[in-house]
């Protein structure tokens, strides 16, 4: 009998849609813990994380109220490999680390863990039960994320490179979304995988 909630993690490219996924699993009452959230809480002002990233980095990627100029960072990392891995190895295993505790917490029969960078970040995920891809074509990214953001072609493929690519997510998935159709068909889908972990949940709960 385990003591823990049922894990999903969810990942996949920029501009893939994740976040809409996200919403729907929500309102079937899942727990949703987003790992981008956790590392902005990370980087708040007085946070160890973000003293450690000034010292690597430079006051100069703070704002003007003292917090990550999220803006400037990111053009940063984006343009240079060695700054986007120094960032990453100190933002990374804290992430996890609080991932694994409000899991741990969590509520109801399965909890789904939203992590962008989920192959990425190479750390060890083995406690998740299972992995939820959501799927859109590169160039589907790629006009997404430039209407979206508002950003140059240039740095929306900087961008788009510096992730995995779709035949690595697609590697570990146990489950994929395709997200390239409607809003109904996107529900559809949603409820068919959530109806799928809670019987997957219900049934690891038993053993």
């Amino acid at each position: 009998m385990r003591d823990t909630p049922f894990c999903v993690a969810l990942t996949g490219g920029i501009a893939s849609g994740k976040s809409a996924v996200c919403v729907r699993f929500a309102t079937h009452g899942v727990e949703v813990i987003d790992a981008d959230v956790v590392a902005r809480d990370l980087v708040a002002p007085g946070m160890p994380a973000l003293r450690e990233v000034v010292s690597t980095f430079g006051a100069a990627i703070l704002d003007s109220r003292g917090g990550l100029d999220r803006a400037a960072m990111r053009e940063r990392v984006f343009a240079d490999t060695n700054a986007r891995r120094r960032l990453e190895a100190i933002l990374h295993p804290r992430v996890r680390a609080v991932l694994r505790e409000r899991a741990s917490a969590a509520r109801g029969l399965y909890v789904m863990l939203a992590i962008p960078l989920l192959v990425e970040s190479g750390g060890d995920y083995r406690w998740v039960d299972r992995v939820l891809v959501v799927d859109v074509p590169r160039e589907v990214q790629h006009a997404r994320l430039i209407a979206r953001d508002g950003i140059t072609d240039a740095l929306a493929d900087s961008m788009l490179d510096a992730q995995a690519s779709r035949k690595q997510r697609l590697a570990i998935a146990d489950d994929v979304i395709v997200n390239d159709g409607t809003l109904a068909d996107l529900d559809q889908r949603v409820a068919a995988l959530h109806a799928k972990y809670l019987a997957l949940a219900g049934d690891a709960l038993e053993g």
